[in-house]
């Protein structure tokens, strides 16, 4: 079994010092060194707008100003990792005021794409795109719906608009046959939620539960030869040995254990697997930045990764 040693370790920890911007660094820092939840918080809190939503490069992939449901999702994700449980904390209410206020959704859901006055730099799939709505909005609404059942006040018409998508989201996948990029993995979240807030009740995910295995490794790509591109990795759903989806998959993570460890840049850390393609030419000094951001954002999830297995 390959082991990430003690030198690589701290190359990747001297990279990340110098490139990571404050709020991957503070994430480093709660994630591997004890780091204060808190110090996250206040950085995070940088990015998000008056409307409670979030923008201004937290993805950076997307520079524009206005908050979009998508970047928000991004916060969301950080608020899980970092464990953060009050419902009344500033970000929390913010979130929730902005999902409340009717921004960027329809009567299915929120939109992964938003319209953009200002022609910022993006990534092609963050420029507003009805056709990509229709394609990402279903996993983007599953996983702001596991939000709001587990931060929102249940007597709130955003709870009850909440619900209303997830009914609509668990009768869709019955019959789907493409939930999207985002799909497996915001219905994965949507799931556990329901189920650690005691919602099963409320909601039959019987059906759904018993499919999703087959979803998620109908979208997991199982060739290495092929992870040095854009495509899903078995670690974008199976997070620790205590995954549901783990079972079965345990020779497919072992291979990218491997493979992280092997591919590592010496002295660094690993590339990104994508770029902005024509928009790059457009704003190439942005997405340089965007770049070197992204690879520290993504050198702390595989550290996550090798950690919760026991190789390193």
């Amino acid at each position: 079994m390959k082991q990430l040693g003690a030198a690589a370790y701290d190359e990747i920890r001297k990279w990340i010092y110098r490139n990571a911007r404050p709020l991957d660094l503070a994430l480093w820092q709660f994630e591997f060194e004890g780091g204060n939840r808190e110090t996250v918080m206040e950085i995070l809190g940088l990015y998000q707008n008056e409307d409670g939503g979030f923008a201004n490069t937290l993805d950076p992939d997307n520079w524009s100003r206005e908050s979009s449901p998508y970047t928000t999702m991004i916060a969301v994700s950080i608020l899980r990792t970092c464990g953060l449980t009050d419902k009344e904390h500033p970000i929390v209410q913010g979130i929730i005021r902005f999902l409340d206020s009717g921004a960027h959704c329809s009567e299915d859901g929120w939109h992964f794409t938003v319209p953009s006055g200002d022609d910022p730099a993006q990534a092609p799939w963050a420029v507003y795109s009805e056709e990509t709505n229709r394609e990402q909005d279903m996993g983007l609404t599953a996983g702001l719906c596991a939000f709001v059942l587990r931060y929102g006040g249940s007597r709130s018409g955003l709870y009850a608009r909440a619900a209303g998508y997830v009914d609509k989201i668990l009768k869709k996948v019955k019959t789907a046959e493409d939930l999207g990029e985002m799909g497996a993995g915001g219905l994965g979240i949507l799931l556990w939620d329901i189920a650690e807030s005691g919602l099963s009740a409320r909601f039959d995910c019987s059906a759904i539960a018993g499919v999703m295995p087959d979803l998620i490794n109908s979208r997991m790509e199982r060739n290495p030869e092929k992870w040095a591109f854009y495509t899903p990795r078995p670690s974008e759903f199976i997070w620790s040995p205590e995954s549901v989806f783990y079972k079965g998959n345990e020779e497919i993570v072992d291979t990218e254990l491997d493979y992280l460890i092997d591919t590592r840049n010496p002295g660094g850390v690993w590339n990104i697997t994508w770029t902005w393609f024509r928009q790059g030419e457009k704003y190439p000094k942005e997405f340089a930045v965007s770049e070197n951001w992204w690879m520290a954002n993504k050198a702390i999830e595989k550290l996550r990764f090798l950690k919760a297995f026991g190789r390193m």
